[in-house]
């Protein structure tokens, strides 16, 4: 990847409706040259996909949490999936570092919601406690590069 693709994946992630056209003027390159580019990402995995950025209070999700989730002893980042991803409201999960076993970003309509996934995260019989922090506001986001 060099620095014009580089300032391409920019490109798409800012305005990823752009056209190749509107990237290419940027990037000082022809439309169709853009989307070689592109596709060449695409094809490589540097792209791995493309996606709408849904507003989550279109959603109704106007409150949000990240919960840590201290399990009794070891668990596989693919039974973390396996447990998570089946509850709605849980829009992220990590494995981190530290006394916590994972961080899992929780967006819900109220906070009864948010109180209610939080125990179906603990229905799981190896969680042995969370701790939740509560969103007050969000100051800065960047895409993800």
């Amino acid at each position: 990847m060099d620095d014009i693709d580089r300032r391409i994946l920019g490109e798409l992630l800012v305005r990823a409706r752009a056209s190749f056209q509107e990237i290419g003027s940027v990037v000082g390159l022809s439309a169709p040259a853009v989307k070689r580019r592109v596709d060449k990402m695409v094809a490589s995995g540097q792209i791995t996909g493309f996606t709408a950025q849904v507003n989550p209070a279109a959603l109704g999700w106007t409150t949000e949490a990240y919960v840590e989730v201290y399990y009794r002893d070891n668990i596989s980042p693919a039974e973390l999936r396996r447990t998570l991803e089946p509850i709605p409201q849980v829009v992220g999960v990590c494995t981190i570092a530290g006394e916590a076993d994972a961080l899992v970003h929780v967006m819900a309509t109220d906070m009864a919601e948010i109180e209610v996934t939080v125990e179906r995260i603990r229905e799981n019989a190896r969680v042995g406690r969370t701790r939740s922090s509560l969103v007050m506001s969000r100051i800065l986001e960047r895409p993800r590069t």
